[in-house]
């Protein structure tokens, strides 16, 4: 089949590599343009860019999707569908109207939960048990097109968000590549989405990033998960703020005030709202390197 695909981030390439490999013919591959990154704002091209040139495959970055060169340049390229993974921007009707079949969009949740820039994120800041991936046509509204196809997976109790977004992006092409063939078929019958289900899951900021030690134990446990790789937890302890990594659940309760911090085990532990304890792992303070909380405390004290 001829495709245009559409994607930026480490999660759109298993999915744009999986239709190379596939033998489909990939008509150009368009992306965000390049950006600053890092402390030396060096400019970057996007994973799938990468991925793209590595393979010859022509690159469209556009700055807007609704100027007429955009829709132009996708005009001519006569595909049978665009497939849009992660790519970032919403795209006008006259643009998802290109298509022979359809636009198609791997999400990754479980539709109509947690549509939005986030997903896989959110649902472990919110200690989801279960998520998934959803391919779904595309329409004008932000992820409330018909679905067409979902894989389940359970969430572990430890993972972090960047460890479920690695896997989700591994699970995605062979639903991705299993859509196409039986949309283009005619065996799939897309279903609307309940829209009164539906959860939204935002872009993350650091402003998320500051712990409420108010909170119950398990609360700031997801949080922190779900922060990990970006922006990454920070905590107040004992007036030195540090970024937490990692932490772990322990059944000890304490009569201490919440938010106090003493070191035990290997480990730095912090009375939470709901009187729990709450053991931090994986810690980086001021002016040091991110290290476990057992190499942090040999010849230190808390």
């Amino acid at each position: 089949m001829k495709i245009v695909f559409m994607g930026t981030p480490d999660f759109a390439v298993p999915c744009l590599d999986a239709l190379i490999k596939a033998g489909h013919e990939i008509l150009c591959v368009v992306t965000q343009p390049d950006k600053p990154q890092g402390r030396k704002q060096i400019l970057t091209a996007p994973p799938v860019k990468e991925l793209a040139l590595q393979n010859g495959l022509a690159v469209f970055q556009p700055e807007k999707m609704k100027t007429d060169e955009t829709y132009e340049e996708l005009k001519q390229y006569d595909a049978d569908f665009f497939v849009v993974v992660a790519y970032g921007k919403i795209l006008p009707k006259r643009i998802l109207d290109l298509p022979k079949y359809a636009c198609i969009n791997v999400h990754g949740s479980l539709l109509p939960k947690y549509r939005g820039a986030a997903p896989i994120q959110w649902a472990v800041i919110n200690g989801e048990t279960e998520t998934g991936v959803t391919t779904m046509l595309m329409n004008e509204g932000l992820d409330t097109g018909d679905m067409l196809m979902t894989l389940k997976t359970p969430i572990e109790k430890s993972e972090t968000a960047g460890e479920l977004f690695d896997r989700l992006a591994k699970l995605s092409p062979a639903l991705l590549l299993e859509t196409l063939e039986k949309y283009a078929s005619g065996e799939i019958k897309p279903i609307p989405q309940n829209h009164d289900e539906a959860t939204f899951a935002p872009p993350l900021s650091k402003d998320m990033a500051v712990l409420d030690w108010s909170l119950s134990s398990e609360t700031l446990y997801n949080h922190i998960r779900g922060l990990n790789p970006w922006p990454v937890a920070i905590g107040d302890i004992n007036g030195n703020k540090l970024k937490i990594f990692s932490s772990e659940l322990i059944d000890i309760t304490s009569e201490k005030p919440f938010g106090t911090a003493y070191a035990e085990d290997g480990k730095i532990a912090v009375v939470c709202g709901d009187a729990k304890v709450l053991y931090l792992t994986e810690i980086q303070f001021p002016g040091s390197k991110r290290m476990k909380t057992v190499d942090f405390l040999r010849g230190r004290s808390i």
